[in-house]
């Protein structure tokens, strides 16, 4: 049998105590991370709805023959400006000109009837029945060549407003009437210019329910000028205003229509442009918080909150609108709660954090974008 010496046991009791010792020391803590917070404040920001849209001019007058005929000269180009009684074309008149010769020997002959029986009448020669006879035959072939007259007068069309000529359908030579479907051409005035554009019925209760008045007139006289955005993307540099709606919902598209009216100085916009209006809204004393703030869970949008031992815990906040980066709150978060304003993938509830205070302004002001696609 083995002898344990003093030694063996000194160095066991050695190895033991220095295993206690080191279990019992306790393991290094990791500070609080430190996370930018801020305090919630109310603001006024303005929130815009895109629609789409078409143009027209103000008014738009289909330029039309008002008799048949070729057309013998052209006098104006596409794209031009007109004054209203401006010659546009000029229809062909030699048949009509002969028209007018036999229908004139008509009423020259018609009169000299007339004034033949007039004295025979008067000495009871003749019944009076063949003097308002003659007359009826005169005023008759006095209309006649009124109607070819003015049939020659038709042949000059003129401009029926002020505006521009649109496009010239039928050019010299082109045989023309009354009936043609296609316009000869169409006058447009665009010194100022429509935007028609449609709203669903949700939309358009929102619409009125954003605009200050009691009645609709009210409603579109005190509503914000809203803005055109170009079909290149470009913001049209007139304010336009809302003028008319239908006020009746279209039982084939369930839409209410609207009509805006935007200056057009320079003639940038003409019959057919297409692009989107933008409406704005306008949220007074809003509640709002920056959108890098918050998180989805489960469908719900959640942000989380700092109390006063610097404890994180989650909020589920209901969002009235999204404006640029912000989303305007319309409950979960008061203006006195303070908010933890970037980070948020980092934390969890319950989490303890340094707070690093950021002011509002500074959090809730857009990232700028460094690098496009």
């Amino acid at each position: 049998m083995k002898r344990i010496t003093t030694f063996t046991i000194i160095g066991i009791a050695t190895i033991l105590s220095s295993c206690v010792n080191k279990s019992a020391t306790p393991p290094p803590t990791a500070p609080p991370a430190a996370i930018p917070v801020s305090q919630v404040e109310h603001k006024t920001v303005t929130g815009y709805t895109e629609y789409p849209t078409t143009i027209e001019g103000r008014v738009n007058s289909d330029v039309r023959a008002k008799t048949s005929g070729y057309i013998e000269k052209v006098y104006v180009d596409e794209g031009q400006k007109v004054k209203k009684g401006q010659v546009l074309f000029k229809l062909e008149t030699q048949s009509l000109n002969q028209d007018a010769g036999a229908a004139k020997a008509r009423v020259n002959a018609a009169q000299v009837e007339v004034d033949k029986l007039i004295p025979l009448v008067e000495k009871n020669i003749i019944s009076p029945v063949q003097l308002e006879t003659a007359k009826a035959n005169l005023a008759q072939a006095k209309a006649s060549y009124s109607g070819v007259s003015a049939n020659i007068g038709y042949a000059t069309i003129k401009s029926p407003i002020d505006g521009y000529v649109g496009a010239i359908h039928f050019r010299e030579g082109a045989l023309v009437s009354p009936n043609d479907q296609k316009a000869l051409t169409t006058v447009s005035d665009i010194s100022q210019v429509y935007a028609f554009f449609s709203l669903n019925e949700s939309q358009y209760f929102d619409f009125l329910q954003n605009a200050k008045g009691e009645n609709l007139k009210e409603k579109l006289a005190n509503y914000s000028d809203i803005n055109l955005i170009l079909a290149n993307g470009n913001t049209y540099s007139e304010k336009g205003k809302i003028e008319t709606s239908s006020g009746q919902v279209n039982t084939n598209t369930g839409t209410v229509s609207l009509r805006a009216v935007f200056n057009n100085p320079n003639r940038l916009l003409t019959n057919g442009n297409s692009g989107k209006v933008q409406i704005p809204t306008i949220y007074e004393n809003a509640i709002v918080v920056p959108q890098e703030a918050t998180f989805e869970q489960q469908g719900n949008i959640m942000l989380f909150k700092l109390d006063e031992d610097n404890k994180v815990t989650t909020a589920i906040i209901n969002v009235k609108a999204s404006v640029d980066n912000l989303y305007v709150v319309e409950s979960g978060v008061d203006p006195n709660d303070t908010i933890i304003v970037s980070g948020v993938g980092k934390l969890r509830s319950g989490m303890v954090i340094s707070p690093q205070k950021t002011p509002f302004e500074t959090a809730i002001k857009p990232v700028a974008t460094l690098f496009k696609n």
